[in-house]
């Protein structure tokens, strides 16, 4: 982390030297490692190791932004020397600026987060086992024809964060990977469906006979897959898919697409958008979870916030651009990438789950869909529309019957989250806690 600092700080001075009034820095490095196997041997293999530098310069209020990923000190000067000249050709934006001292954040210690494994990194041997046993897990299951693929990761980044402001943090974090993808039946008929499990800490993972288990279970569940019926009906989003239903939401509260206008919830500030006493919280603190961080992408502090409380819409989710031209105060939910500047941008929800479990709430549905596996997206991003292409599994008097395949569903994101039933099914290692989600009355497509 050290070094990293270091670069961080070489492109501050560069860039004061190259003429700009203000400037932040980040530096991401990254190693990673990762291995396929197929028919009991491995297939592929494959480690890579970079460091991305991104420099934004602000002069007055115009700004430019660049990314090398060379870390000497010549293409830094240069990179420096670009982005002022960028800077200066660029057209005035009243919203750009960094953070004020008094906005940053204190705590940038991110060792409570436990976001390291500190146990030995994954070695190409030990990720090549993990990934045979969860192959031939699978392969054990009656009615599994192949193996698509099988495979293990291993990954530890670290980023830095500097700013003329006088911010300088950094934190890393570690991730270990496991999936493998079934395919049952032949020719024509065959399905296919995967499991996967990634964490922090490798010790938290499932074991790689159980993830290949549930791959090989699901692909056998989709045989003889047929289009469901078109009409109305209700749609359970299982716990798989559901968080593609929230990330909706999460988009249309951004602060960006609100102050361009381009939201089907722009004036939906202090309404209902989920039922009566459900609340979608952030908690950027959670231990050993993906999207826990110190602070955000411009040094402002992380908080626990709730976007929705009680059904309610509370706040839009802002980095400083968009709160400045909202006449807000940002929520410290700034994100960004080497070559990129600071944007809105939400990381671990949670949703408030039901009291009924997922086959609870099949049992109520009567007659409808069950949602494992979606394609395709069209959103309307300022009425809220809604269509996607599905499979998975067929209901009649509230029992599953058949896997149903090559359908549409449709309606209105607004409606749909008004109404929708939550299960207690959401994942608590995810960075999205989000329960399998019941909607009635969605029009479906079929055969």
């Amino acid at each position: 982390m050290a070094d990293l600092e270091l670069l961080a700080q070489k492109m501050l001075d560069a860039a004061k030297k190259a003429g700009a009034g203000a400037a932040d820095a980040i530096v991401i490095k990254g190693d990673s490692l990762s291995i396929e196997v197929a028919d009991g041997a491995l297939e592929h293999a494959e480690r890579a190791e970079g460091i991305d530098l991104g420099l934004r310069v602000l002069i007055g209020q115009r700004s430019a932004v660049v990314s090398v990923s060379d870390a000497s000190d010549s293409t830094i000067a240069t990179m420096a020397e670009r982005a002022v000249a960028m800077a200066n050709a660029a057209p005035e934006d009243p919203n750009v600026g960094l953070a004020t001292p008094d906005q940053l954040a204190k705590n940038r210690d991110a060792s409570a987060l436990e976001l390291i494994d500190t146990a030995a990194p994954a070695s190409p041997d030990g990720l090549k086992q993990m990934a045979l046993e969860a192959e031939a897990a699978a392969l054990a299951v009656s009615g599994v024809s192949k193996v698509d693929s099988a495979g293990g990761s291993y990954s530890k980044s670290s980023i830095h964060l500097a700013a003329s402001n006088g911010f300088s943090g950094g934190y890393s974090r570690t991730s270990t990977g496991l999936y493998c993808t079934a395919i049952s039946g032949e020719g024509l008929k065959m399905e296919r469906d995967y499991k996967g499990d990634s964490r922090i800490f490798a010790a938290d993972m499932i074991g790689a006979d159980e993830i290949g288990r549930i791959a090989g279970e699901r692909a056998v569940a989709l045989i003889g897959a047929s289009q469901p019926p078109t009409g109305a009906f209700p749609v359970l989003f299982d716990e798989r898919v559901s968080s593609s239903l929230i990330g909706h939401l999460v988009a249309a509260i951004n602060g960006r697409s609100v102050a361009r206008g381009v939201s089907w919830l722009k004036d939906a500030m202090g309404e209902y958008v989920l039922p009566e006493g459900m609340d979608l919280i952030e908690d950027p603190a959670r231990p050993r979870v993906g999207g826990s961080k110190p602070f955000d992408a411009e040094g402002l502090p992380v908080v626990q916030r709730a976007w929705v409380k009680n059904g309610v819409l509370q706040s839009w989710v802002l980095d400083l651009a968009s709160a400045r031209q909202l006449g807000l105060q940002s929520t410290g939910n700034a994100a960004r990438g080497a070559g990129s500047a600071p944007g809105p941008s939400v990381g671990n929800l949670t949703l408030t789950p039901g009291r009924a479990t997922r086959d609870e709430l099949i049992a109520q549905m009567g007659t409808g869909l069950i949602i494992t596996s979606m394609i395709g997206s069209s959103v309307n991003p300022n009425t809220g529309e809604y269509s996607r292409g599905a499979s998975g599994f067929w209901v009649e008097n509230g029992k599953v019957t058949r896997p149903v395949n090559e359908c549409t569903v449709a309606g209105n994101l607004r409606e749909m989250l008004g109404n929708m039933v939550a299960a207690n099914d959401g994942q608590a290692h995810l960075s999205r806690v989000i329960p399998s989600l019941l909607v009635e009355g969605l029009t479906i497509a079929g055969g």
